[in-house]
């Protein structure tokens, strides 16, 4: 019965621990882009709302990742009317879902083995920017915009590049920083 006790416990423990966590992406989803918006030309592209939610898809869990990416976007129209909530910010709040719970969902699946943390990552980043294609179809023809093959091009790979350069090289060193701390299960 102690066990049980000490177990049940240790799983509010976690489970406060996480939603704090998560709580804490979520307001960095909401800051970083006022930092990288002040660099013309370039600041949209660094994906800003992406690094937490990715972070937050590792250290709190897929269930965590995927409501916080979920949230942000929304949540950010809302209160600064940026992004735009439609077409945008809707589309991003599926394709940050995605984020958070499959680098949540990956890690698990590939934990332990070597480069883990990429495969993780770039299966999400892969699986994010399907799942925004996909969901932009409608909601781009609900806000009476085309959604064509250039356009996911565009905004899937060629603008995203420089956020996809920084998200590889930054994400892993903080995540392999925190593991290495034991700062994350």
């Amino acid at each position: 019965m102690i066990n049980t006790q000490k177990q049940a416990q240790t799983g509010v423990m976690t489970s406060t621990k996480h939603m704090v966590l998560a709580a804490f992406f979520l307001a960095l989803g909401i800051i970083m882009p006022f930092l990288t918006g002040q660099i013309p030309g370039i600041g949209s592209k660094l994906l800003p709302m992406h690094i937490p939610v990715l972070i937050c898809g590792y250290v709190c869990g897929w269930q965590w990742g995927l409501a916080v990416g979920f949230v942000v976007p929304l949540l950010r129209s809302v209160m600064f009317g940026m992004p735009p909530l439609m077409p945008t910010a809707a589309a991003m709040a599926f394709e940050l879902a995605a984020y958070g719970a499959m680098t949540g969902i990956l890690n698990k699946l590939f934990l332990g083995r070597k480069g883990s943390v990429y495969i993780s990552l770039i299966g999400a980043m892969v699986a994010g920017r399907l799942i925004w294609g996909i969901v932009s179809i409608p909601i781009y023809g609900i806000a009476g915009k085309a959604f064509s093959w250039q356009v996911f091009i565009g905004g899937a790979l060629l603008n995203a590049v420089p956020g996809i350069i920084l998200q590889l090289i930054l994400i892993p060193v903080i995540i392999l920083s925190l593991k290495q701390a034991k700062a994350m299960e």
